[in-house]
Parts: C-alpha cells; sequence; structure tokens
C-alpha cells in the first residue's frame, strides 16, 4: 500500500512538473508573439511614414505655387509625420546620364570620375555601347560582343537593344558590383536624352561632364528650377525606438488611368532596419 501511494505521489509530481513546464513553453511562446506582433507593426508604422515621405514630395512638386515647391537637385528636406521625422530627398532623373543615349566618351568620363583606370573605363563604356546597339561590330575604342562574352564563360551575350533599368549594367561584361553600386545613383534609363541637366547634375556628373562643381551656396528661399516630371524620391523614417523604413522611388508625374492617380511609379525599392 505505501508503495501504490508513493508511486502515485510520483506520478502526481511528475504530472506537476509537465504541466508547469507546458504553461512556461506558452508563456514563452506568447511573449515571443507579442514581442514580433509589436516588432511588426512598428516596421509598419516606420514603412508608412516613408510612404507618407513619398507622397508629400509629390505634393509639393502639384503646387500650383513654384516658390512651395522642392526642388529637384537632391537637397535635403526634412518634415515632422505625426512625431516621426522623415527626410526626403528629390533628384530630377534627366539630371542623371542616361545609359541609352550617352556617348561612350561620357560614359567613360563617368566611371573615370569614379576610380576606374582609362582604359578600363573606356572599355566598358565601349561595351555599354555594344550592348545597346543592334550590330555585332565592336567599338573603335573596345568593347563586347557575343564572342566576348562567350570567351569570358559567360552565358549570355550583348543584348543589341537598350537597357531596361540601371540594374541590367551588372550583366555587362566588365562590370564590377562595387563600380556599379558607386555608379548607379547617376545613372538613369527614364531620360533619353544625351546630355544630362548640368544645372541639376551633381559634382560626379557635372565633372564626367567637365564641368566644375557648384560652389556658390544654394539660396533657400530661391525659386527651384523648373524639373523635367521624372524624379527619383528617397524618403527616409525613423522610430525614437530606432527601427528605420527607407522607400526609393523613380516616378514620372501625371496619372496612370487609375481613379485619382498623380503619377506613374517607374521602380519602387523598399528597404529598412530592425532595432
Amino acid at each position: 500500500m505505501k508503495r501504490a501511494r508513493g508511486a502515485a505521489l510520483l506520478l502526481v509530481m511528475w504530472l506537476m512538473l509537465l504541466l508547469s513546464g507546458l504553461v512556461a513553453g506558452y508563456a514563452m511562446a506568447a511573449r515571443i508573439e507579442s514581442l514580433q506582433g509589436n516588432g511588426m507593426a512598428r516596421g509598419l508604422v516606420a514603412q508608412q511614414a516613408a510612404r507618407a515621405g513619398i507622397e508629400y514630395a509629390v505634393l509639393r512638386q502639384l503646387d500650383p505655387d513654384p516658390a512651395r515647391r522642392w526642388a529637384v537637385d537632391g537637397r535635403a528636406y526634412r518634415f515632422d509625420f505625426d512625431g516621426i521625422p522623415v527626410d526626403v530627398e528629390v533628384r530630377d532623373e534627366a539630371a542623371k546620364i542616361d545609359l541609352n543615349a550617352a556617348s561612350v566618351d561620357l560614359l567613360a568620363a563617368l566611371f573615370m570620375q569614379l576610380g576606374e583606370p582609362e582604359e578600363s573605363a573606356k572599355r566598358l563604356a565601349g561595351a555599354i555601347a555594344d550592348w545597346r546597339d543592334p550590330d555585332a561590330l565592336l567599338q573603335p575604342a573596345g568593347g563586347a560582343e557575343d564572342a566576348d562574352y562567350a570567351a569570358a564563360g559567360l552565358a549570355w551575350g550583348a543584348k543589341d537593344a537598350p537597357f531596361e533599368s540601371v540594374s541590367e549594367l551588372l550583366q555587362v561584361l566588365g562590370m564590377r558590383p562595387a563600380l556599379h553600386a558607386a555608379a548607379a545613383p547617376h545613372l538613369t534609363v527614364f531620360v533619353g536624352s544625351a546630355l544630362p541637366n548640368a544645372a541639376l547634375a551633381d559634382a560626379v556628373v557635372r565633372a564626367a561632364m567637365g564641368l566644375d562643381a557648384v560652389t556658390e551656396p544654394v539660396d533657400p528661399d530661391a525659386p527651384p528650377m523648373q524639373g523635367s516630371g521624372t524624379y527619383s524620391i528617397d524618403s527616409r523614417a525613423r522610430l525614437p525606438d530606432g527601427r528605420s523604413a527607407r522607400l526609393s522611388v523613380i516616378l514620372r508625374m501625371g496619372g496612370n488611368g487609375l481613379p485619382g492617380s498623380t503619377y506613374t511609379p517607374l521602380r519602387w525599392q523598399a528597404g529598412g532596419t530592425a532595432q
């Protein structure tokens, strides 16, 4: 009898220990889910604040008073969105070098400004021209056609058609990821002009064009220059807890056929950090 009671007591103790473990596990899982939910909620708040930066920049460009519009030369603006600071930069795509229209010399000059040796910069610029042109002839300064891609062990050749995105540049023979990352902010495929708008261009593009950097301070009270209507907008929002979100958008002003639309997105890239 004593043995039976002892066994029953031991069983009860084991059951209590098991139940305690289950309760503790449930509490831990609930705590983790709560933290994850709160993190997702804060991340969503940051994303929407960054989205508000895009919409507010568009609203400023639509202002009938030219003096109230934001400049499109890449200068930084900050506004408060329900207590969240949002930093926004707007740059006219016409201030960038168009991959489908720029000359080989201008492309080579850009790469040299970014530290590429002259010989390889010219060869890479020629490869870009060979990528976009319809023929199978190498550029005079050197380039890359199908045979060169095959010799390099690549499964593709020259596209022989215009670039559809700046990221496509990574497929051009000789382009390195680090150089692409440095060049991408100064390149576009949405303008079609052989030369950038020098008045809105940044220092790197102006130097590639053979122009001096703008040394006069920007007058914040001067009305901004009229833009082309196609802009890259970078919006960054940061919450007090350190969580942040970023939206990088290229858009063209004007409706896209949807009711109430005021712009047409051409590229939309989101990013953020969790703290």
